[in-house]
């Protein structure tokens, strides 16, 4: 089937002289030229409830007995010594630990048999054994004299993928997760091609650059059939879809909601109960003012399986892209955002406390003078950064008194986000747009005031 993956030494269980199996060194013998140059067939088997006898009970045969157990085999361990861990597995009842050598007749009903026992003596009698009872022989350390093999396995959801390579076991592994990278970047053609069970996945697409969005991310949409997407995604991914993968665009641009969120709700369940994978793609993280908990609840209720995949938050990320941190030592111990619509007043009223304002472009002079209102300095600085991240990427900078007649002046626009602490002093723009005041220069021509003399 396989070349077998990277394992180590492991102690013999038989009375024989000591061998160090490997399954990074490639076949230890060649003792049946003819079997190599036979076809192999893949299959994956199905072992949950089955018997598997594994003998020998070292380092390897203990990741060979934890995969088995993952596929719930009914796992029987030959071996007079055992790993701390495989005894440890053995207490708790996952496995039967016959605590003994191997001997003839311990096949009888598996079907399926892995030896690792660092014995030739040992392996070659399992192996004729096995042979003999027609159940498939492992022989960890020695292919060439192997009727089955173990491959080089990755998973990406129900995708699993097993490599061989020709007897090569680091070539197979080193293949293995190149696919396994390729499957977690969305880039394999991995979408469902036939129908299934239809479920949600809300994505956070990051501040709108195709780069910040996670590799979660890209491996749902590599596998969606109807992708929902909002106004402040990363649209640009949306060109790496197959054609035939259906995009409903629901993008809210300010003061006009195209599909109300009673109405995307609708599309999610719809198409997800049509047996659809759909990936809700939003701008910065979907539980971020993003109204994800709104359409998780929905559905739930119609039962409908939905996961959430977070997101590079805007209100973290736009600041950073700008040279401006949220939080920093001596100047900010903590940071609130809120989208300019709350009661600004009941924030810290302290140049220490950052506020990041979300969607409030349209309503900044507003918010300024509810915050001086509330007690924050009219020195206190502030940031406009429009288009975080994007080609438009543009910072304006002033204080509460002053940021709205400048914001008005360049002509801002949405999307853009509003930093106000101290913390806006840290930003290249600031220092551009904001230099300090020159000292007076004296007037030559104005005597100097006489020096003040001591009273007597």
């Amino acid at each position: 089937m396989t070349a077998p993956g990277a394992d180590g030494p492991v102690h013999p269980s038989g009375p024989s002289a000591r061998r160090e199996p490997d399954d990074r060194t490639g076949p230890t013998a060649d003792r049946d030229p003819d079997r190599r140059a036979l076809p192999d067939y893949p299959l994956t088997l199905r072992l949950a409830g089955r018997r598997v006898v594994v003998v020998g009970g070292g380092p390897v045969a203990e990741r060979r007995v934890r995969g088995l157990l993952d596929a719930r085999a009914d796992v029987v361990l030959i071996s007079p010594d055992v790993t701390t861990g495989l005894g440890t597995l053995a207490r708790a009842g996952r496995l039967t630990w016959v605590a003994r050598t191997y001997r003839t007749g311990d096949l009888a009903g598996a079907w399926l048999a892995h030896t690792a026992t660092g014995s030739l003596l040992v392996d070659d009698q399992v192996a004729a054994d096995a042979d003999e009872t027609r159940t498939w022989c492992v022989r960890t350390g020695d292919p060439a004299a192997s009727a089955a093999w173990v491959p080089a396995v990755t998973r990406a959801g129900d995708v699993l993928v097993a490599v061989t390579a020709g007897g090569d076991p680091r070539r197979a592994t080193r293949l293995r997760d190149g696919i396994a990278t390729s499957l977690r970047t969305g880039r394999l053609p991995v979408r469902r091609q036939r129908p299934g069970t239809g479920s949600v996945a809300l994505v956070g697409g990051g501040p709108g650059d195709p780069g910040l969005l996670t590799l979660r991310g890209r491996a749902l949409l590599a596998e969606a059939e109807v992708v929902v997407v909002d106004r402040l995604a990363p649209r640009a991914v949306l060109a790496e879809l197959d054609p035939d993968v259906l995009v409903i665009d629901v993008g809210k641009a300010p003061g006009h909601h195209a599909v109300p969120q009673d109405g995307i709700n609708a599309l999610l369940v719809e198409h997800a109960r049509a047996g659809r994978r759909v990936v809700r793609l939003k701008g910065g993280d979907p539980y971020v003012f993003g109204r994800g908990s709104e359409e998780i609840a929905v559905l739930r209720d119609a039962g409908i399986p939905v996961e959430v995949v977070a997101g590079v938050s805007s209100a973290v990320a736009v600041p950073a892209a700008a040279g401006i941190p949220v939080t920093h030592r001596g100047l900010s111990r903590g940071f609130s955002v809120i989208t300019g619509h709350e009661d600004l007043h009941t924030l810290p009223p302290t140049e220490q406390h950052t506020i990041v304002l979300l969607m409030g472009v349209g309503r900044l002079g507003e918010t300024c003078r509810s915050l001086m209102a509330g007690g924050r300095a009219p020195h206190t600085p502030v940031a406009v950064v429009e288009d975080g991240y994007g080609p438009g990427q543009r910072v304006t900078t002033g204080t509460l008194a002053s940021i709205a007649t400048r914001t008005a002046e360049v002509g801002v626009r949405s999307p853009a986000v509003t930093v106000i602490g101290d913390v806006v002093r840290l930003a290249p723009a600031w220092a551009q747009q904001n230099p300090p005041s020159p000292a007076p220069v004296p007037d030559p021509d104005t005597p100097a005031p006489a020096p003040e003399r001591n009273p007597t």
